[in-house]
Parts: C-alpha cells; sequence; structure tokens
C-alpha cells in the first residue's frame, strides 16, 4: 500500500470560490467557510483548502447538517487537502458565531 495523495473519483467541477483554510483547525475554517459563501449564490462549487486532520470528516457532516451538497475530496496529501462542495439553494441557516450550530430565531424576534 502507498501513501500516494487521494483524489475524488471522477471530475468534480471547477471551484467558482476557493476558501483557504491552511493552518486553521475545523472550528475557524468553518467560520471562514460560512463567511465567505454568505452572499454566494446557489449551485456555486466551492474548493476549501484544509490542513486539519479533522476536516475529511468534518466538512462533509457540515454540510449534511446545513444541505449543501459534498461533492468529494479534490486532494488529499500528507500536507493538507481539498474540498470541494456545491451551495445549496435550501441550506439551513447556520449561527454567524458557531456554524457547526443551527441558526434557530431567539424569543426576542419571535415575539
Amino acid at each position: 500500500m502507498t501513501d500516494a495523495p487521494r483524489t475524488a473519483p471522477g471530475p468534480v467541477a471547477a471551484a467558482d470560490v476557493t476558501v483557504d483554510g491552511t493552518g486553521l483547525l475545523c472550528v475557524a475554517l468553518l467560520l471562514r467557510l460560512r463567511a465567505a459563501i454568505a452572499e454566494v449564490e446557489p449551485g456555486t462549487v466551492v474548493q476549501v483548502i484544509a490542513t486539519d486532520p479533522a476536516a475529511p470528516l468534518d466538512l462533509p457532516a457540515w454540510c449534511h447538517m446545513t444541505g449543501h451538497h459534498y461533492l468529494g475530496a479534490v486532494h488529499e496529501g500528507p500536507d493538507g487537502s481539498v474540498h470541494a462542495l456545491r451551495l445549496s439553494a435550501d441550506a439551513r441557516p447556520t449561527r454567524p458565531d458557531a456554524p457547526w450550530r443551527a441558526d434557530r430565531p431567539s424569543a426576542d424576534t419571535e415575539r
């Protein structure tokens, strides 16, 4: 068995937006990702550069939670990975300060 970098099977659409999370833990990476896609149109392909070893688990989980489409790892190697996702028109909103949590209206906004 070799340690060759893994890539996603089949072609992945070219990125419309790239989010560089080099050197960031997933918490900061998700904050950066959420901010970067806040005003981006549904259907946009986003590539995320990550060096946190948890990213290959956290990014698909975040996409599942939000409703965005995780397209897979474009590249995985010893220095990090690149992941692709497609933004969904019906994505579930997340909290600006905690994008790993659903954004639910507070009691103040429900009145």
